[in-house]
């Protein structure tokens, strides 16, 4: 009973689980119960999945003191996801594709802060523009964890991390096959097969090809992805699992850079510019990559009491991005060079870029008590990364007439003979205590001691020590307050002078005081609403003449509120509301997110018949104005409120279905920056689905 309930309070972090239990570690446990009472490895495997999110350990999520938020694939596809930032859309406290849509890299801000993406655990992206953004149709859930989190993930970012959690095999027979037409002329193949070759081996494979526009012209969005991996129990007490992934882009750039003149604001008597137009060289301007990665998982259990996980990962990334943006930071307040407001310059940039990564994270964990009502759950590990990035690149300069761009006569820079070089290695140690008391309270006690250096330029050493502690309190009626204290760091390249003679940049940090309360009235119910304080140092600035100081320290603080129901009827509701308010800063220049962001996402289920359902799916996503202030003036970019919807039918073993998101085609600015440029949310986007599954 005990698991089954583990199991079933997980899956209120989602309202709708997904087609597997090993896919969907969230699914229904008293669902696969009733199915057969005999599944308990299946259960036991989900529950040892879904609560690694946040603790490293089998710790239920309404025993951990914070909000951690657990998507999966079922919910995000069903929600019309095409990229990872979609894939967040709606959960509360975070900003996805702040700056538009972008088929270069993911993005997401939690907390009014830039978060970093992780990959089972381990940091995924590295560098500017190194590699091409993952496939959400390879992962089966998509984990947030709020504000700081070094003590267990090392290296990061102050306001969260989103961590991308791999799909791999379990020992069912099943497959789904799907093609997908949509907006833009986009044409998809997917496929996902798990075999089940004995009761100790089994192997899947997960791959897509896509053929699609976008909806800027010239800026293709194809793509080929394929992940095979393979799982082998050879005892009870042993899991090894192996992961490969090949995946090649083959695109560009939708975020085109426009200037806020001309777009966002009126120039003079021209007419307004489009929203999408392309200033690049068609034929020229791209965004390739190729990623190879291979890695694994082990698992050892020594008893019950103890166990041993160790993983490793290596990745090998090529990226041409070859661009052409407009020069609106001059002077960004009339970037164009001539009376009549037509002529504008506009930089051309190329960029090959070899990204090469290894990163390993290990530990044991160990149960005990020291007492009849006091038990500990110890995690003590080691994790090490280290990655290289070379790259060489070229710049040009032109004058166009941007109302009249002649696309032919622009040039193309000369890309740099020799290569630059950074590397980068971490060394990182960490403990934890978890202590639960009477089966109702639980304290976390954490620390880390990290060690990173940097070879470029310059060579740089940074040293940090981190905590985190917290507690949580069972009160009754499904009540449960908690308090947390989280610390972050993340080391930062570069010096004080353009030249490099200036003094090295100081790590940034930042520290979190968050305090809420977990409400879980029944198995089908969790509302969680928090409170957060954080506290950001040594942030860079970029002055005149490039002298970057660091000078920059933020306070920020906000509440949010995230509930999820799930009501008779096959009826499942999702709300979320942030808020996030700057209470001070010493930075002459700002980017201000929404103070305001809320979503609501319900669907409903209908049988017709004996052999078909009918799923119809709806949800609206606000964000709040924004105001961005620099040293020439001040920018503000209106709220919005879009609104997606779900139509699907299953018969048999058939799935139809149609989403839309932006369904109203709502025109606006995702950002615009004092800076000079603005970047344009993404359109109305359709999507027809036909899925085979066995």
């Amino acid at each position: 009973m005990k698991t089954i309930m583990l199991a079933g309070a997980a899956c209120l972090l989602a309202p709708q689980c997904a087609w597997a239990a090993a896919d969907a570690p969230m699914a229904d446990a008293d669902a696969a119960a009733a199915a057969d009472p005999g599944a308990d490895t299946i259960l036991v495997t989900a529950t040892r999945t879904q609560t690694f999110a946040g603790t490293k350990t089998e710790t239920p999520l309404i025993e951990t003191p914070q909000p951690i938020t657990v998507i999966t694939d079922d919910v995000f596809l069903s929600q019309g996801a095409i990229n990872i930032s979609d894939t967040v859309r709606y959960a509360a406290g975070i900003t996805a594709n702040a700056y538009g849509r972008d088929t270069r890299v993911d993005g997401f801000v939690i907390r009014g802060i830039d978060a970093l993406q992780f990959r089972d655990g381990m940091r995924d992206i590295f560098s500017y523009y190194a590699t091409i953004p993952s496939d959400p149709y390879n992962f089966s859930r998509v984990e947030i964890v709020r504000g700081p989190a070094s003590v267990l993930f090392g290296q990061g970012s102050i306001g969260g991390l989103v961590n991308l959690v791999s799909k791999t095999p379990d020992f069912d027979t099943r497959g789904e096959i799907s093609a997908v037409y949509g907006s833009y002329n986009r044409k998809e193949l997917l496929g996902d097969v798990n075999l089940a070759l004995g009761e100790t081996l089994a192997v899947r494979a997960v791959g897509r090809a896509r053929d699609a526009d976008t909806y800027v012209d010239h800026v293709p969005d194809d793509r080929v992805m394929f992940a095979p991996s393979i799982r082998w129990q050879p005892t009870p007490d042993t899991d090894i699992t192996l992961l490969g992934l090949y995946q090649e882009d083959d695109g560009g750039s939708t975020s085109q850079f426009l200037p806020v003149v001309g777009t966002k604001l009126p120039n003079g008597t021209n007419p307004r510019l489009d929203r999408f137009l392309f200033v690049g060289k068609p034929g020229w301007d791209r965004y390739d990559g190729r990623s190879l990665q291979g890695g694994g998982s082990v698992t050892q259990r020594f008893g019950e009491n103890v166990r041993l996980n160790l993983k490793a990962r290596y990745i090998d990334s090529d990226l041409t991005y070859l661009t052409h943006y407009t020069d609106s930071y001059s002077n960004p307040t009339n970037p164009y060079l001539d009376a009549a407001r037509r002529q504008i310059g506009l930089y051309s940039d190329g960029s090959v870029a070899r990204l090469n990564v290894f990163s390993t994270d290990n530990n044991v964990q160990a149960r005990f008590h020291t007492g009849a009502a006091v038990e500990h759950t110890l995690l003590a590990g080691i994790d090490y990364s280290w990655n290289e990035v070379r790259k060489r690149g070229g710049f040009g300069f032109d004058v166009i007439d941007i109302y009249a761009i002649d696309y032919a006569a622009l040039t193309i820079p000369t890309l740099d003979q020799y290569a630059t070089r950074e590397s980068q290695k971490q060394l990182g140690l960490y403990l934890q205590d978890q202590i639960r008391f009477w089966d109702r309270i639980s304290v976390v006690l954490g620390a880390r001691r990290d060690r990173v250096r940097t070879d470029g330029a310059p060579d740089t050493v940074a040293k940090a020590t981190t905590f985190r502690a917290g507690i949580i309190g069972e009160l009754g009626a499904g009540i449960s307050p908690f308090f947390s204290y989280t610390e972050s760091f993340l080391p930062i390249t570069g010096n004080t002078l353009p030249d490099g003679s200036g003094s090295p940049l100081k790590p940034q940090t930042g520290r979190q005081f968050e305090a809420g309360v977990k409400w879980q009235p029944d198995p089908n119910t969790l509302v969680t609403i928090t409170g957060f304080h954080i506290k950001e140092s040594n942030r860079p600035l970029t002055g005149v003449g490039q002298i970057v100081t660091q000078s920059g320290r933020l306070t920020t603080k906000g509440i949010e509120f995230e509930a999820n129901r799930t009501l008779p009827g096959n009826f499942e509701l999702l709300v979320n509301y942030g808020y996030n308010k700057l209470v001070s800063r010493d930075t002459p220049f700002f980017d201000f997110l929404p103070r305001h962001n809320a979503s609501l996402w319900s669907t409903k289920t209908v049988r017709v018949g004996d052999e078909a359902t009918v799923r119809i799916g709806a949800g609206a996503r606000y964000t709040g104005k924004r105001t961005a202030i620099g040293p020439a003036w001040t920018i503000t970019t209106g709220d919005n409120l879009l609104v997606d919807a779900l139509a699907e039918v299953n018969w048999r073993t058939w799935r139809f279905a149609i989403n839309a998101t932006n369904l109203f085609d709502d025109r606006f600015f995702a950002s615009c920056l004092p800076r000079g440029d603005c970047f344009v949310g993404a359109p109305r986007n359709v999507m027809g689905t036909v899925g085979y599954r066995f």
